[in-house]
């Protein structure tokens, strides 16, 4: 049988010490032994190298072997009994004989492997006693700690007590995984860590998630000589995960650095809130110091006691804090305001919008006016500053107490300004309110540069050897702001918000009022224009025309051709002056009509307008084709003037020299337009004329808009304006195209008539 060490000898450098694989070191600490057996037959696979120490057998009188031919049936019977009992991640220990020793047993799973951790059982036994007067005295902290950082402080006293450690030490981690020595029991002789902190660097990332797997870490002696851990040679690349060991060796970087500090042995157990990795309690003695492992678990229930009390101790600080900003929110939102912008200068001035957030100062920044209380930037730099959260971030929603970082112009007045909270209003560009928090400049005090936490020198990688005290001076930084202050103002702003959108809509509503009043002056005046335009003015025209007329038949032998031309052009002008006050009064008409609409069969209609334009349409040799029409919802007689007015255009803008020829149809019986939901009827009115160019497809619908001058074509501009309003009255819409010396297409399309 071949037999080989599963040592990981490879080199940590710079490059990968962050992946140090120390879940695999192959080696242990020399104060027990370690097997490693088959799940299935108990057989022993791995085996350390220092057994013969404890059992009188070397390993390669164990490799290979099943538990039973080493040990005796005796003893495979109790350990496949304390195998059978309740199963647990890592079972608590048992008593084991072995050749005729006894030692304390763990147990753990790893793979397809049960791994067993033994060491001597020491002289003295766990007195109940004493676990319960344990017990007792942590309940009795309890009751009378009042803050979390007090109650840190009686558990590493008690912890001390148990261990006999020269200093323990409640070490909590920041969000990034900095260290903070929170509480500490120390001997009388050695100077105090109590608040140094220490960097990420110091505890990395894989022994940080180790901390999450093995809860309890003992070092007997930092300068042992690890021991290698034995298997056969019968596969590749064979290896022990040994992340819940407790007798794993341990990574020649952390042994280096506990060396510069001075420590012979330590003890570290977990302390584990909300899945996370809180801190730990650190126990260190500055010559080496086994403890046994039952004094190491009385140790590790006052860490779980600890952790027990984390929540309880964070949340009844918090309730306190939060209690205090509700009862400012409840007094903020039970305020009656006047829906008006005077109101934001009584609502600024409440004392208690400061106090929601324990802010140094506040601003509501609206239509570019700008409300402040308390110690605040300039009114401009509040304009730039929300101008620039505006644009960068979108959300509406912002909270920093490093503003700086982000936005370096806040560097000017960091002294009341180091930290905001922000939220935009009503989604109206620049109009937010924000609180300020003032600058306040922090010492804190690092066990050694923490820039220098990891070096490099002739020996390649090593960690920091110097621990002496190096101050750091923290600027343009505020407090952070707590969770109860973010809620408070995210619940404050969406009140504040309701209001902004009351104010919008009560002065919306004033501007509609005012407008709707003159609206109704202006429609008044319209109906004294259209009054006098159809009575009072027509009356002179039609007297000038008249009189002009009997003049010119009268004197036209004695008037001279002068004068009887401008004769007729005064009677050709009056003329078209009828015809536009004509032309107007219709378009009001169709303008004011909003009467029922009734089926309206098409072709009657058509019928209709071809009678009323039978002399029109044989003077100017027309010929006008239609095809069956439908029937149609609306009024019969704006339905006769749509068609009038248009078979009236396609006539008159025949080309010259050519007959005007007009096709009226209806090509689709369930068309549709974009955007347009419902289905239309599509009905085609075709001319060979002398058509437009389509870039005035809109504007010839406009009124009093020509494309060619009166001298050319007679007209008052109103006729397709006209068609328009009354397509507008039917609910439907009219179209037009045309190609230059090709006609023009006038579209109608009228919502579909469906059978009742």
């Amino acid at each position: 049988m071949k037999i080989k060490d599963i040592v990981n000898r490879d080199i940590v450098n710079l490059s990968n010490c962050e992946q140090e694989p120390i879940h695999i070191p192959g080696s242990i600490q020399g104060y027990g032994f370690l097997l490693a057996l088959k799940r299935d037959d108990l057989v022993i696979d791995y085996c350390s190298g220092n057994i013969k120490e404890f059992i009188g057998a070397g390993h390669e009188q164990c490799l290979g072997k099943r538990f039973a031919d080493v040990f005796g049936p005796g003893a495979e019977a109790s350990l496949r009994a304390y195998l059978g009992e309740v199963q647990y991640a890592v079972k608590p220990p048992m008593e084991l004989g072995l050749n005729g020793n006894t030692f304390l047993c763990t147990l753990h799973s790893s793979g397809d492997m049960y791994v067993a951790e033994l060491e001597p059982l020491a002289a003295e036994s766990p007195d109940i006693n004493e676990v319960y007067n344990q017990t007792i005295q942590f309940v009795s902290y309890m009751e009378r700690s009042e803050t979390l950082q007090e109650l840190c402080s009686k558990v590493a006293d008690q912890t001390r007590a148990i261990t006999g450690y020269d200093r323990v030490m409640i070490y909590r981690f920041d969000k990034d995984y900095n260290g903070e020595v929170f509480a500490e029991s120390r001997a009388a002789h050695l100077e105090p860590f109590l608040g140094l902190h220490y960097p990420h660097t110091d505890i990395p990332a894989q022994a940080r998630q180790l901390y999450l797997t093995n809860l309890m870490r003992i070092i007997a002696d930092v300068n042992y000589k690890p021991i290698p851990i034995y298997t056969q040679d019968d596969a590749a690349g064979k290896t022990l995960d040994m992340s819940r060991s407790y007798l794993r060796s341990v990574s020649p970087i952390h042994i280096e650095y506990l060396q510069n500090m001075g420590v012979g042995g330590t003890l570290t157990i977990s302390l584990i809130h909300d899945g996370r990795l809180w801190g730990l309690i650190t126990c260190h003695h500055y010559s080496a110091k086994y403890v046994p492992l039952y004094s190491r678990i009385a140790a590790q229930m006052q860490g779980h006691f600890l952790t027990s009390q984390i929540n309880v101790r964070q949340l009844n600080e918090e309730y306190k804090m939060a209690a205090a900003i509700n009862g400012s929110l409840e007094v903020l939102l039970e305020q009656k305001q006047e829906a008006d912008m005077a109101s934001f200068r009584k609502i600024i001035g409440n004392p208690d919008l400061l106090a929601l957030c324990n802010a140094g100062g506040v601003a509501l920044l609206f239509e570019e006016q700008v409300y402040t209380a308390g110690n605040t930037p300039g009114a401009d730099d509040i304009r730039k500053l929300c101008t620039w959260l505006h644009k960068h971030k979108p959300k509406g929603a912002f909270s920093t107490s490093k503003l700086v970082e982000e936005y370096p112009e806040a560097g000017a007045y960091a002294n009341v300004a180091a930290g905001i909270i922000y939220h935009s209003l009503s989604g109206i560009h620049n109009a937010c309110i924000m609180w300020f928090a003032p600058e306040t400049v922090q010492e804190v005090h690092w066990g050694g540069d923490p820039n220098n936490a990891i070096i490099k020198n002739e020996k390649g990688l090593s960690p920091r050897n110097s621990f002496e005290l190096w101050k750091q001076i923290i600027k343009n930084e505020s407090r952070p702001w707590r969770n109860a202050e973010l809620l408070a103002a995210t619940s404050f702003a969406h009140a504040l918000q309701k209001h902004i959108t009351l104010i919008l809509i009560t002065e919306e509503e004033q501007k509609q009022r005012l407008l709707t009043e003159q609206l109704r002056a202006a429609n008044t005046e319209l109906e004294n224009i259209n009054w006098i335009s159809s009575h009072d003015l027509r009356e002179p025209l039609r007297k000038i025309q008249i009189f002009s007329s009997k003049v010119m038949e009268r004197e036209k032998e004695a008037l001279s051709d002068t004068a009887m031309l401008s004769l007729q052009k005064m009677n050709k002008s009056a003329g078209k002056m009828q015809q536009l006050l004509s032309d107007i009064t219709a378009y009001n008409k169709v303008r004011l009509a909003a009467g029922k609409l009734d089926p309206v069969q098409l072709d009657d209609v058509l019928a209709e307008v071809k009678d009323d334009l039978h002399e029109e349409i044989t003077d100017k040799e027309a010929t006008i084709t239609t095809g069956k029409l439908p029937v149609v919802s609306g009024v019969s007689f704006l339905l006769k003037q749509l068609f009038i007015n248009l078979l009236r255009n396609s006539m008159k803008f025949a080309r010259e020299g050519e007959k005007p020829v007009i096709s009226i149809n209806c090509v689709s019986d369930h068309a549709t337009l974009p955007g347009e939901p419902l289905e239309l009827y599509h009905i085609e009115v075709k001319d060979n004329g002398i058509g437009f160019s389509n870039d005035y497809t809109e504007s010839i619908f406009k009124v009093f808009t020509r494309l060619h001058s009166f001298s050319e074509y007679e007209g008052s501009g109103i006729g397709l304006a006209l068609c328009r309003k009354i397509m507008q009255n039917h609910k439907g819409y009219i179209l037009a195209s045309g190609q230059p010396g090709e006609g023009a297409t006038f579209s109608l399309y009228f919502p579909y008539l469906r059978e009742e």
